[in-house]
């Protein structure tokens, strides 16, 4: 099994790895079906180690490789990732700067403020996961032109942002079900917000296949994208528990975790 995904092309290696991922996040999104109300406490864990997955999987499978590949084509690797970087944070900015001006145009002609927030919520995850796929997607790229050392280091990447997409996942079913949608549907809509990640997926290695030369940025842009992610959403949701402190340390369990992983694997 393990053969044959490696022998697979890279276009199809993402897309399984996507879909992966897309899978974990509709299993958070499941949890509806099985208690009454999430732990949240439990959420908060999920998520401060999911920050440092993420974190450390944006380090050690997207930075490095992008400062080798930039190296392997003579760039000025400082001002390329540099700017990566900052235009990967960039394009999820303004998308979350295009919705909440318009959904603050929404709010003056409705009344319904939990349904707004519950689909501001449903947005916000739905644009973060492109990106994610995307960093999947660029990360398996550069594995074929051999930037990224070994296939493991993609996988673990994906596996990290799976990781991550589970108590995504239940944060999406939990407060549509408490604002009146059925089981049913809170774990279809909950699930579904993660199907563009595959899109992101194939999206991200296609370019990266097609434009080589792109790959040091494209690989520093997705780890832009994930940091801003978890800048916004992971780390300001996971602190409001009351033992922030606890949080702190399980986001550097993550970071281990990861890391540990990306180097041994690797």
């Amino acid at each position: 099994m393990v053969d044959f995904f490696i022998e697979l092309n890279p276009i199809y290696q993402a897309l399984l790895a996507c879909t992966f991922t897309f899978l974990v996040t509709a299993l958070g999104a499941a949890l509806v079906f099985l208690v009454k109300k999430v732990n949240q406490n439990l959420m908060d864990i999920l998520l401060s180690i999911s920050a440092g997955i993420m974190l450390s999987s944006s380090i050690f499978s997207l930075i490095i490789p992008a400062l080798d590949s930039s190296d392997d084509i003579g760039c000025n690797a400082s001002i390329l990732l540099s700017i990566g970087i900052m235009v990967g944070a960039l394009l999820i900015y303004f998308c979350d700067y295009l919705y909440n001006k318009k959904e603050k145009k929404i709010k003056k002609i409705k009344r319904n403020k939990k349904k707004n927030n519950v689909n501001n919520l449903l947005l916000s995850m739905t644009i973060h996961n492109f990106p994610e796929g995307m960093a999947i997607g660029v990360a398996f790229a550069g594995v074929y032109y051999g930037s990224i050392s070994s296939i493991t280091a993609a996988i673990s990447l994906a596996i990290g942002i799976g990781i991550q997409n589970f108590p995504e996942g239940s944060a999406i079913s939990f407060p549509l079900y408490k604002n009146g949608y059925s089981k049913f549907k809170s774990f279809v809509i909950g699930g579904l917000t993660a199907i563009v990640e595959p899109i992101g997926g194939v999206i991200g290695v296609l370019i990266a296949l097609r434009l080589p030369i792109l790959l040091p940025f494209l690989l520093s842009l997705a780890a832009g994208s994930m940091f801003y992610v978890i800048v916004t959403e992971l780390v300001p949701e996971a602190m409001q528990n009351k033992n922030k402190e606890r949080m702190a340390l399980y986001l550097i369990i993550g970071f281990i975790i990861m890391m540990f992983l990306d180097i041994s694997l690797g």
